[in-house]
């Protein structure tokens, strides 16, 4: 189902902490904010359009544009990026009078959510991680060749279709699943003025990322946890799932074969089922 065919969201921008904050809202029932990855052009609709009509049905979908992406603020961010997000996105929920809500995010979404959990943990109910990043193994090499290529994307001759083609094959497992309007889409989104100005993860050197596998809190979290990965995931590998699995106590993992860094995108109708009978 494309997404010109679902029911239409209601888009609505508000302020937290001074910034701009847009986010997209549908649906009926407890409360799941999804948070989307940062790879170019990246929103939260572009991350879930393929998830939303099946998730609303039984929840109140809060779908946000991170800090710097999307319909929200542009300015630049000097301190650590996952506490800035964290602080965000709670300043969202605290706007929208939600006590408490299930997360689903996906890599600097999963990060985000992650840095949720550790600050307030009593404001998230049950966590689902697609790939998340904060993650590192002494197994893998930094940057991983998906992180490089967003951390360069503005850099040298700057965005081009080119690049982002790149980018997005390198998501997935097949990239002739990817079509002209996602690549125009993602590219529109990631050429805006105040984007080009201020690119949201640097311009060709990593911003400030803690790392969130060395806090110790992570191993008395009490949340239920869901953590979903692609095999074949090269931005954040698989590799590094072991660290959520060996320190949060109520963790468990489904692994896909054929499967790159978006399983909501590429495994959209088992990511669907999974997600909601994991909710309930």
């Amino acid at each position: 189902m494309s997404a010109t065919q679902l029911k239409s969201p209601a888009s609505r921008v508000i302020e937290v902490a001074g910034a701009d904050i847009h986010y997209l809202e549908m649906g009926a029932g407890q409360p799941l904010l999804l948070l989307h990855g940062g790879g170019p052009g990246a929103t939260g609709w572009s991350n879930y359009s393929r998830n939303v009509q099946a998730l609303s049905g039984g929840y109140r979908l809060v779908i946000p544009d991170l800090p710097g992406y999307g319909g929200s603020s542009k300015e630049a961010i000097t301190g650590p990026r996952y506490a800035h997000y964290a602080n965000a996105m709670l300043g969202l929920l605290d706007h929208l009078g939600i006590q408490k809500a299930h997360v689903v995010g996906n890599s600097l979404g999963g990060g985000t959510a992650i840095k949720m959990a550790l600050e307030a943990p009593d404001r998230l109910d049950r966590l689902v991680l697609m790939g998340p990043a904060g993650l590192v193994s002494a197994y893998q090499t930094l940057p991983t060749e998906g992180a490089r290529m967003i951390f360069e994307y503005y850099s040298g001759t700057g965005p081009s279709r080119e690049k982002l083609l790149a980018f997005l094959q390198l998501m997935i497992h097949d990239p002739s699943k990817l079509t002209p309007e996602l690549l125009e889409e993602r590219y529109e989104a990631s050429v805006a003025p105040p984007l080009l100005a201020n690119p949201p993860l640097g311009r060709g050197r990593p911003p400030i990322l803690e790392d969130l596998w060395r806090d110790p809190r992570l191993t008395s979290l009490p949340h239920e946890t869901l953590v979903l990965w692609g095999r074949n995931d090269r931005v954040n590998p698989l590799i590094t799932a072991d660290i959520l699995l060996n320190q949060i106590p109520n963790a468990m993992m489904v692994s896909f074969n054929k499967c790159g860094h978006w399983v909501q995108w590429e495994r959209a109708e088992v990511f669907n089922s999974l997600v909601l009978s994991f909710l309930t």
